[in-house]
């Protein structure tokens, strides 16, 4: 690819940490997200929704990552068009009162290296993540709504 084309692409990386506030609700709303696709889909195996209801129901990050769509962060913004898209979520453990919860200033990691530039070729998303153009699903097979 010439620095031309490649010029076109550009790789944008967003962190965020987020507080369930209501697990209930986050839960119930990815529950009726899946009901809503599954249903849009038709013909899906019943057991693949079982198993995507089941995921959310456990886990928090789960039922976060179902509903949130990283196409939705871009649709709007004018002469963009999705190439490829990766996400997950995870719980972490977190202190907002931690001055290094966001090393900013380190562009690296303690060995000085990039570890997240290498986690994405540029080609493909991280196994088990989502990609523009696939089936919906997001992480751990639980569709997200979008």
């Amino acid at each position: 690819m010439s620095t031309s084309e490649s010029a076109r692409f550009v790789r944008l990386r967003v962190e965020m940490v987020l507080e369930i506030t209501d697990s209930a609700a986050l839960g119930g709303t990815a529950l009726e997200s899946i009901a809503a696709e599954y249903g849009e889909r038709g013909g899906e195996p019943a057991e693949e929704r079982r198993r995507a209801e089941t995921a959310v129901r456990e886990d928090d990050a789960e039922a976060l990552a179902s509903l949130v769509d990283p196409f939705d962060l871009v649709s709007g913004v004018p002469g963009v068009e999705l190439a490829q898209a990766s996400w997950s979520s995870e719980t972490v453990d977190h202190d907002p009162d931690d001055p290094d919860v966001w090393d900013l200033d380190d562009e690296g990691d303690e060995d000085g290296e990039d570890d997240a530039a290498d986690a994405y070729p540029d080609d493909c998303a991280e196994d088990g993540e989502e990609e523009a153009g696939d089936d919906g699903e997001g992480v751990a097979g639980v569709p997200h709504n979008g």
